[in-house]
């Protein structure tokens, strides 16, 4: 099965907020984002956003310039329909990551939880290449992967633990770390996670 077909799997399986990874509110990535100091005028991309609240939190917050980014166009509908008539102000693209070409650059580039699902060291050096091509000149990155106790695998998938340093060294050294913090999200069913956060600026 490829990651297109997984995914598309997974999300018309489960309403959105029966997937471990549902969060009501992401808090903690909308404080990073705030730090940032980017201004509702930021060029923003989510990538991996599938079903996640951030957008509609980012919009209500005033921000107007924001594209979300998913392999799966599953998610990429649930979301526009939650959205509804809002939808029309985001850009959406349904792109496999890993090769992905941006059209233009970002102010901020979000993820939570796309890298921890790239085990092959081929796909993480794609990731940053994507990743970098995408960001502008003094542009910011919060990425968000599993901690070092966080789980080992994922809706059926191994994934990939990170402390700081080691997601310092995967994003490589265009990226100068800011600010790193863990996190343990409360998945639906009562299970704890422990994620790690962290905040980048291009050097």
């Amino acid at each position: 099965m490829d990651r297109k077909e997984h995914w598309d799997d997974v999300y018309r399986a489960k309403a959105p907020d029966q997937l471990t990874w549902f969060q009501p509110r992401p808090e903690t990535s909308l404080r990073l984002i705030e730090e940032a100091n980017v201004g509702p005028e930021a060029r923003i991309i989510d990538v991996g956003g599938g079903t996640s609240s951030l957008t509609e939190n980012l919009l209500e917050a005033g921000y107007h310039q924001l594209t979300v980014l998913d392999v799966s166009g599953a998610a990429l509908e649930v979301c526009r329909q939650r959205l509804a008539g809002r939808a029309a102000d985001v850009e959406w693209i349904e792109a496999d990551l890993t090769c992905f070409e941006p059209s233009r650059p970002w102010d901020l580039w979000h993820d939570r939880a796309v890298l921890h699902f790239l085990t092959d060291p081929e796909d993480v050096r794609a990731y940053r290449k994507s990743m970098l091509r995408a960001l502008a000149e003094n542009g910011q990155a919060v990425i968000a992967t599993f901690g070092p106790q966080g789980p080992k695998r994922c809706s059926g998938l191994d994934v990939q633990r990170y402390g700081a340093d080691s997601l310092s060294e995967a994003v490589g050294p265009e990226m100068e770390l800011v600010e790193s913090r863990l996190d343990d999200h409360v998945t639906p069913t009562g299970a704890s996670q422990q994620f790690l956060f962290c905040r980048f600026r291009r050097l």
